[in-house]
């Protein structure tokens, strides 16, 4: 029998990780089955449980449950601590193993996809959320000169900050507190281009060169990188690479070997630009 794996999320028809990991399977030669599961909002453990009776031998998790899953896992990864949220489940004599591969997805789009090196750079991150949350200790281990995190309120990004501290001292702030400054890069970790809201940002944080990045994706450009490229932004991004680099991590997590990215995301931008 081909090994089970699966996402779960609500809602969950729209995802592309099956096409993602059903592309990655082939190219390495492995034997296995992956499905879009939808759980209960009340009832993720139950879905989990009855899917490791099933034979389920590993799971991605997205929206809403990346916390459910954080507190389900019986051992977590240092990555899936830090971020207090968990997208990649291991299942295995009765254990159930945690990680977290959004920000190593991040990182990698970054730094290899668009060849961006991190290193000395300034950056800024938008929102305080778990997206955030999840992202902020592989982005510290770039060693940019500066990570800012800025929100639409001020404390939340002031508690964020202090909370990775230990690592490198952080700023936080909201969005006007940046006003007059500039940054290398700038992601949009906020769910604002979901609901097609622009976010208030000053006016300058844009410099010549200096790179956008969304970790929203969709068809044509999100509010967020259409204001980038109004305020001078160099070069601007969207998150389908993120998208598909997690995936390769999480896939890397589960079968010890990495696939190549490369042709599963340029078939994803064709649908998205088709």
């Amino acid at each position: 029998m081909s090994d089970l794996y699966a996402v779960f999320g609500n809602p969950i028809a729209h995802s592309k990780s099956p096409a993602i990991h059903a592309a990655f399977a082939v190219s390495t030669g492995q034997d296995m089955i992956y499905e879009a599961r939808l759980a209960p909002l009340d009832g993720f453990a139950a879905a989990v449980s009855g899917f490791v009776a099933a034979g389920g031998k590993g799971a991605n998790v997205t929206v809403p449950f990346k916390e459910d899953a954080f507190r389900l896992a019986n051992r977590l990864s240092e990555r899936a601590a830090r971020a207090g949220a968990v997208n990649t489940l291991v299942f295995s004599d009765g254990e159930i193993f945690g990680d977290n591969t959004d920000g190593a997805g991040l990182v990698r789009d970054i730094t290899h996809n668009l060849g961006y090196s991190l290193a000395g750079k300034r950056i800024l991150l938008l929102g305080a959320g778990g997206a955030s949350r999840g992202v902020i200790a592989p982005l510290l281990a770039e060693l940019p000169t500066v990570l800012a995190i800025a929100n639409r309120t001020a404390a939340k990004a002031e508690v964020l900050a202090a909370a990775f501290a230990d690592m490198a001292p952080l700023e936080g702030g909201d969005f006007s507190r940046y006003a007059g400054c500039s940054f290398d890069v700038v992601i949009n970790a906020t769910s604002a281009s979901l609901s097609g809201e622009s976010l208030p940002l000053p006016s300058d944080l844009f410099v010549a060169g200096s790179l956008a990045y969304d970790m929203m994706y969709g068809k044509g450009e999100t509010p967020f990188l259409h204001l980038a490229r109004q305020q001078g932004a160099g070069r601007c991004a969207d998150g389908l690479g993120m998208l598909v680099e997690q995936a390769a991590e999480a896939f890397l997590v589960w079968r010890g070997i990495r696939p190549d990215t490369g042709p599963v995301l340029a078939a994803l931008r064709a649908g998205l630009t088709g």
